[in-house]
């Protein structure tokens, strides 16, 4: 595991010093995912996807890929380098197929959610990134960057479901496992920490603490893509990033379940109320 780090006083840190970083083994047990969400900042499980389900998943992904580059929508994202035309984001998961909708309230993955941040919870966003051969790497981040520091737990996590095998070849996400415990986002003499490859086979769910360090792994293969779909889900007082009321089919909205709109805020506990009600 990683050490708890800090910045010396010469303005180095000494987060590169690692006695022992590994990732947690994919599990079906969803008590043991818990565990090992809280001890390395993040769980793999298998066995959620059945084989029918992934297939749908992955071709609805990049057939919405196809259709963003027909229609000329495909625009790089803000913190890629806009060069880079081998890292594709697909957008608005919820517009492109019911099995997101399905993917962003599976059980599974609210279950590890409602222990890591409670109840009620918020989709703030659901979106993919392609990878391609000779992809390149995003800057080290952890996901609640634009929440208030030093921060004292988990603001978000994210949910991320591998479409595709995740290799260290292929441009797999890289993380700091328990990095989560620095309560900070890495500055610019953590970017160069040691990272792992998140290797996981195709159809395996990944659930990561909104505090934990990682960017995207660099793309070295002849012809591999790697595809990954990630649910950034946040507590309720932050803004969603994506615009759902603005965003949405309004089909989706009219067939979402009960905990669908929750997520949404479309019904509400607390906050996002209407004369003092859920929205109806």
């Amino acid at each position: 595991m990683l050490r708890r780090g800090h910045l010396a006083t010469d303005g180095t840190s000494d987060l590169t010093t690692v006695t022992h970083m590994t990732l947690p083994a994919v599990t079906n047990d969803l008590e043991r995912a818990a565990h090992d969400l809280a001890e390395h900042g993040l769980c793999l499980v298998g066995g959620v996807l059945g084989a029918d389900e992934l297939a749908e998943v992955r071709r609805r992904l990049y057939a919405a890929a196809d259709d963003d580059l027909a229609s000329g929508a495909r625009q790089p994202f803000v913190m890629d380098d806009p060069a880079d035309r081998s890292n594709v984001r697909v957008w608005n998961l919820l517009n492109r197929g019911w099995c997101f909708v399905r993917l962003a309230e599976h059980p599974a993955a609210l279950h590890l959610l409602r222990g890591l941040l409670g109840w009620p919870l918020q989709l703030s966003n659901i979106s993919a990134n392609i990878t391609g051969p000779g992809g390149g790497r995003m800057v080290m981040h952890a996901d609640q960057l634009y929440m208030p520091q030093p921060w004292s737990g988990p603001q978000g996590a994210n949910v991320v479901w591998m479409a595709d095998d995740f290799t260290a070849e292929n441009g797999a996400t890289r993380v700091v496992p328990g990095s989560h415990r620095h309560q900070r986002t890495p500055g610019p003499v953590d970017q160069t920490a040691p990272t792992v490859p998140l290797e996981a086979p195709a159809g395996t769910m990944c659930v990561m603490d909104g505090r934990v360090w990682h960017h995207t792994g660099d793309n070295v293969t002849a012809s591999s893509t790697r595809g990954g779909i990630f649910a950034w889900y946040t507590i309720p007082i932050y803004r969603t990033q994506e615009n759902w009321f603005l965003s949405l089919d309004p089909l989706v909205v009219q067939q979402a379940s009960d905990t669908m709109l929750e997520l949404l805020g479309y019904r509400a506990q607390g906050l996002g109320l209407v004369n003092g009600r859920s929205p109806r």
